[in-house]
């Protein structure tokens, strides 16, 4: 393989200082010809050394690898180019940051199945509802709702259209009658969500006649674990809202009871999502293949 060596110190500065303008001012250079260098050495090894976004830029797992081996002597450098170049097979610590109510993925079958198909991938899943750039944070992808995601990031579809759910069980509504319209929501026990105790709880979102409104509905018990949101709602504890996905099993058993359906349309699905499309490392490219034909009927 021929490398242009010219392109390395490029590389370096972008490495060390995460910012494509800022490296092109220690350069001497305008940040484009940055940028095209960077994209040369990339097409030159044939994947992705630096995930960037137009708020953050950092190094992928092979970015990593390739400033490690700079520091090696230069005999080493060769055959560590080589590895960089030649290896196609999945492989690495795969990053994924999820929503916690992103039920399709989490619920066990797409990941087992992903991990048992590209043995050579470690997958690292958080699970959280924080809004954060997911490339800033070292994440090769995200989970999130299609209408959440940066304009800037490429997303596949991992389910179809979703709407949210307002349910209650048996018990509850024995004793409250339940709601005919969702302002009738702040006379009743509520279980709520908020993704951290320094956010408001979430205001229950609903159309009537074509118009979007919302209900704060003050909730008596308020977490941000929709698993402990779905138990309390069976126990009686009250009347919870939350993604169809989660309560289907649920409302066809009987445990639960869906009311206001008229109240709540349908929104853009759950997507996994990613920057750039161009030099993907394998890794990330067999789970974005995997949750293409697990969900092809979306995309």
């Amino acid at each position: 393989m021929k490398i242009d060596l010219n392109l390395l110190p490029v590389f370096i500065a972008v490495a060390e200082e995460r910012n494509f303008t800022i490296a092109a001012a220690r350069l001497g250079v305008t940040r484009s010809a940055v940028s095209q260098g960077i994209r040369r050495l990339e097409d030159t090894f044939g994947t992705m050394l630096v995930m960037r976004t137009t708020r953050s830029v950092n190094l992928t797992e092979a970015g990593e690898r390739l400033r490690t081996s700079l520091s090696l002597s230069l005999s080493s450098i060769d055959a560590a180019f080589e590895d960089i170049a030649s290896d196609s097979t999945p492989r690495g610590l795969l990053r994924i940051a999820v929503t916690s109510i992103a039920e399709e993925f989490l619920s066990g079958p797409l990941i087992a199945s992903f991990a048992a198909a590209n043995p050579a991938v470690t997958i690292d899943i958080v699970v959280t509802d924080e809004e954060f750039d997911i490339v800033a944070a070292g994440y090769d992808a995200g989970v999130r709702l299609g209408d959440v995601i940066e304009k800037d990031m490429i997303a596949v579809p991992l389910t179809e259209k979703q709407r949210e759910m307002v349910v209650a069980s048996p018990s509850y509504l024995t004793a409250c009658s339940a709601p005919l319209h969702p302002r009738e929501l702040v006379h009743h026990q509520c279980i709520g969500w908020r993704p951290s105790p320094d956010v408001a709880p979430y205001r229950w979102e609903f159309e009537e006649n074509g118009r979007a409104f919302d209900v704060a509905v003050e909730p008596r018990i308020t977490t941000n674990d929709l698993r402990l949101m779905l138990r309390l709602a069976l126990a009686g504890g009250g009347i919870t809202f939350a993604p169809e996905e989660t309560f289907r099993p649920y409302i066809e058993n009987g445990q639960l009871v869906s009311m206001l359906d008229d109240f709540l349309p349908h929104f853009p699905g759950f997507y996994l999502y990613f920057p750039q499309r161009r030099n993907i490392a394998p890794k990330l490219r067999a789970l974005i293949e995997h949750v293409r034909q697990w969900q092809q009927p979306y995309a």
